[in-house]
């Protein structure tokens, strides 16, 4: 699918003219399904960490304490997944992010850890103590281009334009969406996106199951230093 035929498969569902073009048509039908597609994307993409969205960034520290642009380091950041940051050069987690009183509180009484903390202030990356140049971070984001062209993008730039997240959901969420901008009645229309939706993240990312035990986690993968298995003289 593309956003030609997601946009004429809508049309046909609702019962208008299909547009046989999107980008550049003057179409008030077309126009106005192009802005909601784009509208329903945007919203899709905020709502749940889908696996299509989430990427994996690294980067190689500088010696100051802004280590650059969240773009620049995470292209179509929106989100970061929490506790997935570690220096792969020293093997140790890099922690945070740092509420606003711990960031301050640690710069007045000038106390840093021996490992990097972190905190994302004006769309920077910000480190606490300034880590040593030459470094690797790494991590994992959630992006917010939810279709692509020749790559990511956070809304539609050609009909031949395709989803990243699910197009059967973009078509869903637009046939609702156009519904509604009519004035007419979408609840039964919103009920099966829903219910898509429920489904789709469910399985999005082929979840594993969830132990109630309340250790099981620091069980099944402990934290700390990792040991090579072997023989070790005693001092």
């Amino acid at each position: 699918m593309s956003l030609l035929t997601i946009l004429q498969d809508t049309a046909n569902t609702v019962g208008i003219d299909a547009p046989s073009t999107v980008i550049g048509n003057t179409d008030s039908n077309t126009v106005r399904l192009l802005a909601l597609s784009n509208q329903g994307g945007k919203a899709l993409a905020r709502r749940f960490p889908w696996q299509e969205l989430v990427q994996e960034w690294t980067f190689t520290t500088v010696a100051t304490e802004s280590q650059g642009t969240v773009e620049s380091i995470m292209p179509g950041f929106n989100w970061d997944l929490y506790g997935t940051i570690w220096n792969r050069s020293t093997k140790f987690p890099v922690q945070g992010p740092l509420f606003p009183e711990e960031w301050q509180f640690l710069k007045a009484l000038d106390i840093a850890g021996p490992y990097p903390q972190f905190r994302i202030r004006g769309n920077n990356l910000i480190c606490l103590p300034v880590p040593t140049a030459g470094q690797i971070f790494a991590g994992e984001y959630v992006s917010r281009y939810w279709c692509q062209g020749a790559s990511g993008q956070e809304k539609w730039a050609a009909d031949t334009d395709t989803g990243i997240l699910s197009e059967d959901l973009l078509t869903l969420d637009l046939i609702w969406r156009w519904k509604m901008s009519q004035g007419l009645d979408y609840s039964g229309e919103k009920m099966e996106f829903e219910i898509a939706v429920n489904e789709k993240t469910a399985r999005s990312g082929s979840n594993r199951s969830i132990s109630l035990e309340a250790d099981s986690m620091e069980n099944e993968y402990p934290r700390g230093v990792a040991v090579q298995i072997g023989n070790w003289p005693l001092m």
